[in-house]
This record gives C-alpha cells, structure tokens and sequence, in this order.
C-alpha cells in the first residue's frame, strides 16, 4: 500500500462521526475525525479479496471477553474472505502493544482491539491508523480519534440507569452503599463511575466505600470483603461487572448478610452469567452490556469487502435485567442458538 496514492478526503456531518469512504482515497494528515476515512478506503479490495483480521483481547480471564471473541469467531465464520487470528494481553498493557506491534508487522488488513487501559494502547492504535490500516476498537476506548470506529455501549447511561435502580427500587428512602470498580485506566470503569453518581445524585444515598477489583470475581471477592468488614452497615453493593458482583455475593455470604442487595453489569446470556444471577437471586439485577463481536465483523465486511462507510462511533443498546424478565430475556437471547 504506497504511500504516493494517498489522498485525504474530509467528511464532517453535523458532528456525526467520520465513515470510510469509497475505494481509492486514503489519508496523509492528522488521524482521526479530521483526516476522513482513508484507512478504509485503501483496504478495500471487494468481494475478490482475502483479508486477514487482527484481534487484541485486553484479556480473557473476564467471561465477558471470552463471548466478545467468540461472538467475533462466530461472525467471522460467516465470511470465508475472513481469517482472524486473536491475541490475549492477559491485562498487560506491555504484552499488548507487542502483540498489536506484531500484528502490524504481519500486515494484518484490519485490527480490531479492545484495550486493556487506554493511554497505554493509544500510541500502537494510532501507529496502525496512520499506517492505513482500518481500526476498530471495542467496548474500551483509546485516547484522541486515531481509528477508525468505536463500538460500544454508552457507560455512563449504564452507570446512571443503575444509579437510578437503587434510587427508585433498592433504597428509595436514601442508604449506606459500597461500590467495586474495575480496572482503573480503563475507560468503562470511570464512566460507569460518573454515570452510577449521576444516578444517585439527589436520593439521600451515600457512597461510602469504594475498591478497584480489576473486573475479576476472585478480587471482587476480596475487595468487597474488605469494604464489608470497613463498613458494616452498608446497604447495597454497586459492582461494575458481574463477575465482581458474584464475588462480592461470596463475600457478602460469609459476613453474614447473604441477602445485601448487589447489583452488576454485563448481563452475559449464558448459564454462568448475570441473567441467570439475577433470575437465581444472587444479583438484584443487572444489565446488559453488548460485546460488539458481531458488529465488528459486520464493519469489517462493510470496510473490506462492501468498500462501505461505518460511522465513527457506533452506539449498542443496553437492558434492565431484573427478576421479572430475567427468565424471558435469556430465552429471547438464546433463540435459535
């Protein structure tokens, strides 16, 4: 891909977000919403071409990242022009700008990542972007506009509508709660923070302890064991995850409150996951955090074989998941499955 057939083509549509653009124009200025959608363009070959895919998993001790991948390797079945080969940076931010570095060296025609904190991974997402490769970054963001697209739920109205839940149905007379947060440099975990505080704002409800657990039910486990034992008259539990909630279930079993009200996010429809939690009465409720597998793929083949444009941000729905629907909602998300 010479660098001589770039040309920049700027689209700017009343603020919504960049797309690729048709065949043959690619980018030589400032990445992002003010360089057009030149990666996309060069990548393109139609329905002829083969194309190799590169995905960078922040890691895969999470349940919810296992289904990410495998929502991708799903997808990418579909797509016989598709190979994806996936790398796991086990929450190392190192590891994972090595594994993206490798990907880049291999010529990898699209990279998809979901980063493991975003300053760390926001210099290699950029290095791809301005190499011309399309990007599309997953559930986590990266500083600045160096991609191609987002895709990804909203966190802060995840975490404001779980604001909202414990003030209108766990505590409606204000209370005592502790919260776990995930990993600190993420972005989710900030998000769901400010949106969760939105939520309470006004209800008489107090945040009185809160613990990073870095996503994971056995820190989960042990953070909410910690704050339990500082705070005992703690009401409810906000967890940003529902891995650290069903933790936060075992720690709050052995303190002797096995009925705290806890409350997660992810809502994965899977036997372990959080509907399920909820439908079985170990969470109060949850909700659902799509992992943008099958968009992925489906921006993928639009940039690399339908020489299509995607928006620069792409915006997946969410769902209260509480004991009424629990039962009817797995059902409807496993039809056909």
């Amino acid at each position: 891909m010479s660098t001589t057939t770039r040309r920049g083509l700027v689209l700017a549509v009343a603020g919504v977000a960049l797309a690729a653009t048709a065949c043959g124009t690619t980018h030589d200025n400032a990445p992002g919403a003010s360089s057009g959608a030149g990666p996309a363009a060069q990548a393109c070959k139609g329905p002829g071409g083969k194309f190799t895919i590169g995905m960078s998993q922040a890691n895969l001790a999470e349940p919810y990242r296992v289904r990410m991948d495998d929502d991708i390797r799903t997808a990418a079945a579909s797509i016989p022009q598709f190979t994806v080969n996936f790398a796991d940076a086990a929450q190392d931010n190192a590891k994972q700008v090595e594994q993206v570095s490798t990907f880049l060296t291999q010529k990898i025609d699209l990279l998809i990542i979901s980063p493991n904190e975003a300053t760390p991974l926001t210099g290699v997402v950029k290095k791809a972007y301005d190499q011309g490769i399309p990007v599309l970054v997953l559930d986590r963001k990266v500083d600045g506009d160096a991609y191609t697209s987002f895709i990804g739920a909203d966190n802060v109205d995840i975490g404001r509508q779980a604001g909202q839940y414990f003030k209108e149905h766990l505590l409606p007379q204000g209370g005592k709660i502790v919260e776990l947060k995930g990993l600190a440099g993420s972005t989710p975990a900030k998000e769901r923070a400010d949106g969760f505080a939105a939520g309470i704002a006004g209800s008489g409800i107090t945040i009185v302890g809160t613990a990073d657990a870095d996503w994971l039910r056995d820190k989960g486990q042990q953070q909410a064991d910690a704050l339990l034992k500082a705070h005992p008259d703690a009401q409810a539990i906000f967890s940003e995850n529902d891995p650290m909630a069903e933790g936060a279930r075992l720690a709050a079993q052995n303190a002797g409150k096995a009925a705290l009200p806890i409350v997660g996010i992810d809502g994965l429809p899977v036997p372990e996951g959080g509907i399920k939690a909820v439908e079985a009465g170990r969470l109060s409720a949850t909700f659902i955090y799509p992992t943008g597998g099958a968009e992925a793929v489906a921006a993928a083949k639009k940039l690399l074989i339908d020489c299509g444009q995607v928006a620069k941000a792409q915006t997946l729905p969410t769902r209260q998941i509480t004991k009424d629907n629990a039962t009817q909602v797995y059902a409807e998300l496993n039809q056909g499955s």
